[in-house]
């Protein structure tokens, strides 16, 4: 499969959705929420399944983190 990470808005409300991931990190300290997030990256990335997808999605990121 040539699968191509959709990079075009997908969400059908991505207020609601923005909403939901900060009340997930409600009450939970620094170390909790970084744990939170590494455990969402992974569970996403599972259900992704595609590593072509998955190199694309992590390099627009760094890029992005980078300021490229």
């Amino acid at each position: 499969m040539n699968a191509r990470l959709n990079v075009e808005p997908n969400l059908p409300d991505p207020d609601a959705f923005y909403e939901l991931l900060i009340d997930s990190h409600q009450d939970l300290d620094e170390a909790q929420s970084n744990m939170l997030n590494a455990q969402l990256v992974l569970l996403l990335s599972n259900h992704i399944g595609e590593l072509a997808v998955l190199r694309e999605a992590l390099a627009i990121a760094r890029a992005t983190v980078q300021g490229e």
